[in-house]
C-alpha cells in the first residue's frame, strides 16, 4: 500500500492491535491518514501490577484500550467490602463512564492486576476521531452498545440468576476469567463468598 512505510515508522506492536481491533469491529478500513491522526491522539501507558489507573475520588481523564495485561474495576463499601463491577482483558477498553463523561469524581478503582500496557484517549482525543475517522466512530459507537448489554445482563443476572448458574454463565460467557483472576475475585465480581464458590466448583468438577 502506497504510503505505508512511513505509517508504520510512525507506530508500534499497540497501535496496529488497535487498528486491527478497530476493523474488526467496525468492519471499515483505515487508511494511511487516518493511522497517521489515530497514533497522533493516542499515548502509550504502561502500568505495574498493582498500580492503579483510577483511583476512587479522582475524576476519571481517560478512557484506555488494554493492549497487554488485565484490570479489575471494583469499588469498597462502608464496612471495607469490595465488590468487583468489571474484569478488562487484552482488546478491551476501560474507564468509569460516568466520571468520563460527566467530569465527576469516581466512586471506584481501576487496578492493574498484571503489567499492562494500554493506549489512553482523553474526551477532546475521542470527539476528534469519532469525528474525523468513520471506523473509529463506528466501533467506539459498537463499544457503547456492548457495554449497556454488558450492564443489564449483569443486573439481569444478579436478579434472577442463583449463584450456581451464575458461575456457569461466567464459564460459558468468559472462560478466560477463570485462568486470568483468583477464586477470591471471581466470588467478589460474583457476588458470593469465596467459600460458596469453592463448593460450587467442586460440585462443577
Amino acid at each position: 500500500m502506497r504510503g505505508e512505510p512511513t505509517v508504520r515508522t510512525l507506530t508500534g506492536p499497540a497501535h496496529w492491535e488497535l487498528f486491527k481491533y478497530i476493523t474488526a469491529i467496525s468492519g471499515m478500513s483505515l487508511n494511511n491518514q487516518q493511522k497517521t491522526l489515530i497514533v497522533e491522539s493516542v499515548k502509550l501507558k504502561k502500568l505495574r501490577k498493582r498500580q492503579y489507573f483510577l483511583q476512587e475520588g479522582d475524576i476519571c481523564k481517560y478512557i484506555g484500550f488494554i493492549i497487554k495485561g488485565s484490570t479489575r474495576m471494583f469499588s469498597i463499601n462502608e464496612r471495607g467490602q469490595e465488590s468487583i463491577v468489571a474484569f478488562g482483558l487484552e482488546n478491551t477498553w476501560i474507564t468509569d463512564q460516568a466520571s468520563f463523561n460527566q467530569n465527576e469524581c469516581s466512586g471506584y478503582h481501576i487496578e492493574v492486576m498484571e503489567d499492562t500496557e494500554l493506549l489512553i484517549l482523553n474526551r477532546s482525543q475521542i470527539e476528534l476521531l469519532i469525528a474525523s475517522v468513520p471506523a473509529f466512530a463506528r466501533m467506539f459507537s459498537e463499544y457503547q452498545k456492548q457495554q449497556l448489554i454488558y450492564n443489564q445482563k449483569r443486573v439481569n443476572a444478579a436478579l434472577s440468576m442463583t449463584a450456581e448458574e451464575r458461575y456457569y454463565d461466567l464459564l460459558k460467557t468468559q472462560p478466560q476469567y477463570s485462568m486470568r483472576f483468583s477464586q477470591n475475585m471471581l466470588a467478589c465480581y460474583l457476588g458470593v463468598k469465596p467459600e460458596t464458590l469453592s463448593r460450587i466448583r467442586k460440585h462443577h468438577i
